[in-house]
């Protein structure tokens, strides 16, 4: 079972966001995980002791995080850096505190239980309330999960299409997100022991909090951009697959629509009829037109790009089989300066919109049709008045639908079709003669 795109894009969001999460918060889980097994220490030798010192000692918090509890006479009692996080204390702290004996000797007896904080009593209920520290890692990872969880999305909702332009702006909307989220960011206090958000901590610039949220972001906009990179570029390879199949699938429409059965059969019939009535001249030139237009079909059925010019006479040869079957009924005015003679455009693209004039169109010595062809500003333009037959012939719809295919896959631009009451036109862009497809 295959996940749809959608909900693909959502689980691959989630599983990058927990990998953000997770680093964001690898040292505190590795100092967690540390200090919880340092707990498993055993227990005090026989006859150690607890003992009770009414001196204040002043704290002093070395760099790597542990203190030492220094008293006027320049003893010193060990603080372990746990133990200050638990209870709270800063450096400066002025403290009356119970000692325990070293646990291995030489060593400096270790601070045991605090009886005043800064000329206070200390109050260990406060303590009770503050949440441990698997809970604070919880709370860091669900929060930094779902921090760059909505970053992830809002940068990756679009992939397609995904210009520079859009890419700096889904970037200020992630940042305009970041700020958003840092200021609901939860904190603890330590004093109080409450869970609060960032914006009511009454320390809003967290160097820490800032810096995990900057390296959050930092990896958010670097993974959005490789990951849209990617994806158009597997867009790019489907879609050539998808060009591919509709060009093989474009090619034998046309190869079936060029020499049409019924064309065949009616062109024999109009030399059979310019034969019966000795029109010899018109005879061999129906002949010699029929040949040049088979003979160009044949020649161009796989060609990619014609000037204007060569197409403009297998028009000329094309037509001119369709005036000897509609005498005097059917006319084709070619408006075309010869400059742009020599303009691309695909080849054997006039055809399909000739037969479609003829076919669906009604044709009498009152009411003559009168097909036009000429050239504006670099666009071909195929126009024939709208006189829809009694009985209309069905109409599948292929031969115009190959004909934008083909003109999207050669040249990369579109066709437009303009269909009123009164007028049925065709507009092609042609190619420069330096322009490549």
């Amino acid at each position: 079972m295959r996940l749809q795109p959608r909900y693909s894009d959502i689980v691959l969001n989630l599983l990058v966001a927990i990998a953000i999460s997770l680093v964001v918060n690898f040292s505190y889980l590795l100092l967690v995980l540390v200090e919880h097994s340092s707990t498993d220490t055993p227990p005090l030798p026989a006859g150690q002791r607890v003992a009770e010192r009414l001196e204040e000692g002043v704290l002093r918090v070395h760099a790597d995080g542990y203190g030492y509890l220094v008293y006027p006479d320049g003893d010193s009692v060990y603080v372990p850096s746990r133990r200050m996080r638990f209870l709270g204390l800063d450096a400066g702290d002025r403290i009356v505190a119970d000692l325990s004996s070293p646990r291995r000797s030489g060593g400096h007896p270790v601070l045991e239980h605090v009886r005043t904080l800064n000329g206070t009593e200390y109050n260990y209920g406060t303590l009770y309330n503050r949440p441990s520290q698997w809970t604070e890692l919880l709370l860091q990872l669900v929060y930094y999960l779902i921090m760059s969880f909505v970053m992830l999305t809002i940068l990756t909702s679009t992939r397609r299409n995904y210009s520079m332009r859009l890419y700096i702006r889904r970037c200020l909307w992630c940042l305009v997100a970041a700020v958003g989220l840092y200021c609901v960011a939860p904190v603890t206090e330590w004093h109080t022991g409450r869970v609060v958000l960032n914006c009511m901590g009454g320390r809003m610039f967290d160097y820490m909090l800032l810096l995990k949220c900057s390296f959050a972001v930092v990896v958010s906009l670097l993974y959005s951009r490789i990951y849209v990179l990617i994806s158009q570029r597997q867009a790019v390879v489907v879609e050539n697959e998808r060009l591919k199949n509709e060009n093989l699938t474009t090619r034998y429409n046309l190869l079936v629509g060029q020499i049409n059965p019924h064309f065949f059969f009616n062109s024999l019939n109009s030399l059979a009829m310019l034969v019966r009535e000795k029109q010899d001249e018109k005879a061999l030139t129906y002949i010699d037109q029929l040949s040049y237009t088979f003979r160009y079909i044949i020649q161009n059925g796989q060609s990619m790009l014609v000037d204007l010019g060569e197409e403009l006479q297998f028009v000329e040869a094309y037509s001119y089989l369709f005036k000897i079957r509609y005498a005097d009924k059917l006319f084709f005015d070619l408006e075309i300066d010869r400059s742009y003679y020599s303009w691309r455009l695909p080849s054997l693209s006039l055809q399909p919109l000739i037969d479609n004039a003829v076919k669906h169109n009604t044709i009498t010595r009152n009411n003559p049709l009168h097909v036009t062809v000429r050239v504006e500003q670099g666009i071909l333009e195929i126009s024939n008045p709208r006189r829809p037959k009694l009985e209309p012939e069905p109409s599948t719809g292929i031969g115009l639908e190959n004909l934008r295919n083909r003109w999207q896959l050669i040249t990369g631009r579109d066709i437009e079709i303009l269909a009123t009451e009164e007028r049925f036109t065709v507009r092609l862009p042609l190619l420069k003669p330096e322009q490549k497809a």
